[in-house]
C-alpha cells in the first residue's frame, strides 16, 4: 500500500504499519519440537492467556488495534481470551489450529488444519476470521499449493512468507510487498529492508530482542520513508515473559534465539508503540468495500 504524494505545501501523513501477535504458548515454538511432545502439550503451565492480558493492556495505552493470529489449540482452551480480543477492537485471525508447519502436512491435513482453527475462530468470536500466518512462516517454494488451500477455505489474505534466507524458513526471491497471490487472496509478506540486493529482516522476531531497539526503529522509518508503505511488524506472547519454564537439555543456538533478551521485549514493545501509527492488517492491507465498487 503506497502514501499518496502530498501537494505542495502539506505535509506527508505519517503512515500506518500494521502490529500483529501471533497468539501461542512458549511451548508450542517450532524450534522446542524436537525436546517437547506434542502430547505433553496439556501437562504444561500455560501462560498465554495472562500474557496475551497484557499485551491488549499494552495496545489499550495508545489506543492501538493490532491483528492477532491465534492458534486453534489455544482458542479451545480458552475461549474468553478470544473474545477479549475481539471485544477490544482487534483483528481476530488464524494460525492454524496445532501449530504444524505447512511445509509438514499433505494438502489434506493442511486444509483439515486451517478450516477446523476458521470455523472455532468464528464461532467463538463472533466474526468473519479473514487473515492467515503459517507457523513458522512454512510456506515456500516446495509447498505454494498451500495459497490454493487458503483460497478455496475462504481466507482473503496469508502473512505466511519471510522473504529472507533462514535455516527454518523463508522465500528470498519473493515479492517484498504485498501481492495477489491467487485470485482474491492476498499475500502480505513480513517486512524486510533490502540493502546490496539482499533481503534483511526488519520487523520482529528473535532480531527484534538482540538488536539494540534503535536499529529496529530506524529501519522501519527507512522503510516507510524510502518505499511509502505499511511495514509489518510482529511479536509473540511468550517473548514479554521472562518467567516462562525454562526448557531444560535444549541446544545453545536454540536457547540463544529464545531467551534473548527476553527480560527487555516489554519495554521495547512499549517504544515501538509509541514511535510509530498502528493499525489491524485487515485495515491496510484488504480492499475496503467502496474500493471494490470503484474497481467494479
Amino acid at each position: 500500500m503506497t502514501t499518496p504524494v502530498p501537494a505542495a505545501g502539506q505535509t506527508r501523513p505519517r503512515i500506518r504499519n500494521a502490529m500483529s501477535i501471533d497468539v501461542e504458548d512458549y511451548f508450542q515454538v517450532s524450534a522446542f519440537a524436537p525436546y517437547i511432545n506434542r502430547a505433553e502439550w496439556d501437562q504444561r503451565e500455560c501462560r498465554v492467556q495472562r500474557n496475551i492480558g497484557r499485551i491488549l493492556d499494552l495496545l489499550d495505552a495508545r489506543g492501538v488495534k493490532a491483528t492477532f493470529f491465534t492458534l486453534g489449540w489455544v482458542a479451545q482452551r480458552y475461549p474468553q481470551l478470544v473474545r477479549d480480543i475481539v471485544a477490544r477492537g482487534h483483528e481476530l485471525a488464524s494460525h492454524g489450529f496445532g501449530h504444524e508447519r505447512a511445509s509438514d502436512l499433505s494438502p489434506e491435513a493442511f486444509r483439515e488444519d486451517i478450516l477446523s482453527a476458521k470455523r472455532l475462530l468464528e464461532d467463538l468470536g463472533g466474526v468473519e476470521v479473514k487473515g492467515y500466518r503459517a507457523p513458522s512462516f512454512s510456506i515456500g517454494e516446495a509447498n505454494l499449493w498451500a495459497f490454493d488451500v487458503l483460497a478455496e477455505c475462504g481466507y482473503r489474505y496469508s502473512s505466511s512468507v519471510y522473504p529472507i534466507e533462514h535455516d527454518h524458513y523463508g522465500m528470498p526471491d519473493s515479492p517484498r510487498f504485498a501481492y495477489e497471490v491467487r485470485p482474491g487472496l492476498i499475500e502480505v509478506p513480513v517486512t524486510t529492508l533490502r540493502f546490496r540486493g539482499r533481503n534483511y529482516p526488519s520487523s520482529g522476531g528473535g532480531w527484534f530482542r538482540l538488536l539494540p531497539y534503535g536499529v529496529t526503529r530506524w529501519m522501519i522509518e527507512r522503510f516507510n520513508r524510502i518505499e511509502g508503505r505499511s511495514a509489518v511488524f510482529y511479536f509473540h506472547p511468550w517473548e514479554i515473559d521472562p518467567e516462562q519454564p525454562r526448557i531444560p537439555g535444549i541446544d545453545a543456538k536454540t536457547r540463544f534465539r529464545h531467551y534473548v533478551n527476553i527480560g527487555r521485549t516489554e519495554g521495547r514493545i512499549e517504544q515501538l508503540l509509541a514511535d510509530f501509527e498502528w493499525a489491524r492488517m485487515d485495515e491496510l492491507f484488504l480492499p475496503t468495500s467502496e474500493q471494490q465498487l470503484e474497481a467494479a
